[in-house]
């Protein structure tokens, strides 16, 4: 398959592309650079272009006689999304828009889509199954549950084929060292604490009242190597017949904010500088997804998702580039 990655340059897009490469398909990278890195289009070629452009996308889907879409660009931060809100549905739902629009012109039939945990909101049950009520808190997760509901309807009315993966908390790097986590500003919490483990700035801890077992929030972590290898799955589902549906990416297993930092402490044989803080509006006390539809459906596993690996991974990338790059 030729496969055309939006945000192929960027986290785990990267990661997407060389799953691809590996099981012996094209990953052709579009994405406009702006939060991806050159440096991590190393599997297929790289489109330098804007989905706000939808000639572009038809252009590209045309020139590589792409057969099938996974689609990764989108802003991803929470608070942004608080501040930005506009930005955020322009740029994820209307660019998504132009995505699909595209492809209907090329006639593409198969998406793979990076939704997120997000979509669900408020929490009614744990673990969290794909038959929740979604009811997002945020602009970001709504702008992807505007997405979701959209291909729906596309699936519905014009024969479009797809899978949206509602990712938990993915994290960790490439084992082989050859890509992983560079976001400035860096949200997310592993890389945080390998920073502050460093002689960075001590590590925020958001909350130390919440109903867990150690006061802190409890969160999915999943590999972003398996990550990457579901959605190649899901394009081999999708090409075999399967029906359009919307799967959880997690291992079932949460882990502590303070179990994060003593596996940290544990990996670097020190200890982790953090304050304490209040809890983040909006912050559930625990994130915990129930993964046996995506079992079910695609055969899928958690190879590396324990948090020892996770965090290896995530430092022998981070050491590698001595720290983050900065872009």
């Amino acid at each position: 398959m030729n496969v055309l990655v939006t945000g192929g340059a960027g986290y785990i897009g990267s990661h997407a592309t060389k799953a691809l490469a590996r099981a012996g398909h094209l990953p052709v990278t579009f994405d406009n650079l702006q939060r991806g890195h050159r440096e991590n289009v190393k599997w297929g070629p790289l489109v330098d272009a804007d989905l706000a452009d939808e000639s572009d996308i038809v252009k590209a889907l045309k020139q590589y006689e792409i057969t099938d879409v996974m689609h990764f660009a989108a802003y991803a931060y929470v608070g942004e999304s608080m501040q930005h809100p506009r930005m955020y549905f322009t740029n994820n739902f209307c660019n998504t828009l132009n995505l699909l629009n595209a492809m209907h012109e090329a006639q593409v039939k198969r998406i793979v889509f990076s939704s997120t945990c997000a979509t669900y909101g408020s929490l009614v049950s744990l673990p969290i199954r794909e038959d929740h009520p979604q009811r997002p808190v945020n602009p970001y997760g709504e702008s992807k549950l505007f997405i979701e509901k959209m291909l729906r309807w596309a699936g519905e009315c014009e024969k479009l084929d797809w899978v949206a993966l509602r990712y938990f908390n993915a994290a960790g790097a490439d084992p082989d060292g050859e890509t992983g986590e560079d976001h400035d500003p860096e949200p997310h919490v592993i890389p945080r604490a390998l920073a502050a483990a460093n002689g960075g700035e001590p590590l925020g801890v958001f909350g130390t009242d919440y109903p867990t077992r150690d006061g802190t929030a409890v969160r999915d972590y999943v590999h972003v190597t398996d990550i990457a290898d579901a959605h190649v799955r899901a394009l081999a589902y999708l090409q075999n017949g399967g029906a359009s549906t919307a799967l959880n990416l997690g291992t079932g297993n949460g882990h502590t904010v303070f179990e994060l930092i003593q596996a940290v402490d544990s990996e670097l044989g020190v200890k982790t500088p953090y304050r304490l803080e209040g809890r983040r509006e909006g912050d559930p006390p625990e994130l915990v997804a129930d993964p046996s539809l995506a079992r079910q459906t695609l055969g899928w596993e958690c190879h590396h998702s324990d948090l020892k690996t996770i965090v290896r991974t995530a430092w022998a990338y981070y050491k590698r580039n001595g720290g983050h790059r900065g872009h």
